[in-house]
């Protein structure tokens, strides 16, 4: 453990910082934070509470179960006894006669803040609560009425007019809320070669975050490793005989162009190796029939495995299935984490675009941040090929293939 996973785990029980009302850990990815806040908020709730009950909060109890709860376990192996009852999302903890109950909460949106109205608790961990609604936090924190009770955070760094920042870090000593700033040097089992390789996976934006652990404004070019060095993502030279199992990707528009990608997935490295791309306001408003004509003259010769398409195209979708030659599936659109997992896999050098789909080329040298806005948000311009591309490496590669930390939160 390094110093400050020590001070992470044991403030509550530290003359100098037991007096705060709560913690906040935040900094770099795999810098330790969640296992160094999790096993102290569980060491101060059995040490201090008996038949209490706590709560842990996650994005979704799914992310919250694979990333915390799974591993108490392993973490505090001997130390204290963990049964989980799935069915009502709760693990009681126990040892040496006390018995805690640990109810798990996952924070998605607005609506979340619902589930924990009602409940008495004596603590709150929030793990990555940078990805919470407001609303869901303030009411966690509100059920803490328990004497004693103390509030645990850890996040990575979003912009610098997230709630989050504004209200908390900046606010923490007014809030008497003990802050620890993390950086990948604080954990101590990362080898040189795996902190390297993470570093190696952002550029821009996601590397001042994640890696630095900074929480900066996103602003310039989305992609500036692919318009940094364009040599290092184009493949140059002919497409035909490359085997592997191909994929399309579709950005449906009408009056907006339509934007379609042929993709080669081969071990470790996907090639955009065709594109179609049409203007409606330039060349005229296409049916849904003429795009599915443009679909086939794009993968004649290929098996496709999928065709994944913008979700909101339910009509396009269904003319792809009623014509039953290609299986449609909607993407995944969530537009920062889609443009998170495409970035790390443009810098890990595992997707190329060939130098015939000049449309995607052209759109990733003037894909840009929105400036103007308070949240981080892209401009809704010259964004086709870049949904599209989106698209295909969030819900094939990232998921289907895990080949990014695309989780790595």
């Amino acid at each position: 453990m390094s110093k400050r996973q020590n001070i992470a785990i044991t403030w509550w029980n530290r003359p100098r910082f037991k007096d705060y009302d709560g913690i906040i850990c935040d900094g770099s990815i795999r810098s330790g934070k969640t296992i160094a806040m999790t096993v102290g908020f569980v060491m101060w709730a059995m040490y201090r509470f008996d038949n209490q009950k706590f709560a842990l909060c996650g994005k979704t109890i799914e992310s919250l179960r694979r990333n915390v709860t799974s591993n108490l376990p392993t973490w505090l192996v001997g130390i204290f006894k963990f049964k989980e009852h799935r069915a009502e999302n709760k693990i009681v903890v126990s040892v040496a006669g006390k018995k805690n109950t640990f109810y798990l909460f996952g924070g998605r949106d607005e609506s979340s803040y619902q589930l924990i109205q009602g409940i008495t608790l004596a603590g709150v961990l929030f793990d990555e609560v940078a990805l919470m609604p407001q609303s869901f936090v303030e009411q966690a924190l509100a059920r803490c009425s328990v004497e004693g009770s103390k509030f645990w955070f850890n996040c990575n760094p979003e912009g610098p007019s997230h709630w989050f920042y504004q209200e908390w870090i900046l606010k923490c000593r007014e809030r008497n809320i003990l802050h620890l700033h993390f950086t990948m040097s604080d954990n101590l089992s990362l080898s040189d070669k795996i902190r390297q390789r993470y570093e190696a996976m952002y550029s821009g934006v996601f590397y001042d975050r994640y890696i630095r652990g900074e929480w900066v404004v996103a602003e310039g070019r989305v992609y500036r490793q692919f318009t940094d060095s364009p040599e290092s993502h184009i493949m140059r030279g002919p497409i035909q005989g490359m085997d592997g199992q191909f994929f399309v990707s579709v950005d449906y528009g009408t009056l907006n162009p339509c934007s379609m990608g042929l993709w080669c997935v081969q071990q470790n490295c996907a090639t955009r190796i065709k594109e179609w791309y049409h203007d409606g306001r330039k060349d005229g408003q296409l049916t849904d029939e003429e795009y599915y004509s443009a679909l086939e003259k794009l993968t004649e010769g290929y098996y496709i495995r999928k065709v994944i398409v913008d979700p909101s195209a339910a009509s396009f979708m269904e003319t792809i299935r009623r014509h039953n030659k290609y299986y449609a599936w909607p993407a995944d659109n969530d537009v920062l984490d889609g443009i998170r997992v495409t970035s790390s896999l443009l810098s890990a050098g595992m997707v190329k675009i060939h130098e015939s789909c000049v449309d995607s080329i052209r759109e990733f040298g003037l894909y840009r941040w929105d400036e103007k806005k308070n949240s981080d948000a892209v401009l809704k311009e010259n964004d086709h090929a870049m949904d599209d591309i989106r698209y295909f490496c969030y819900t094939i590669l990232a998921r289907e293939f895990r080949w990014a930390e695309w989780k790595v939160r």
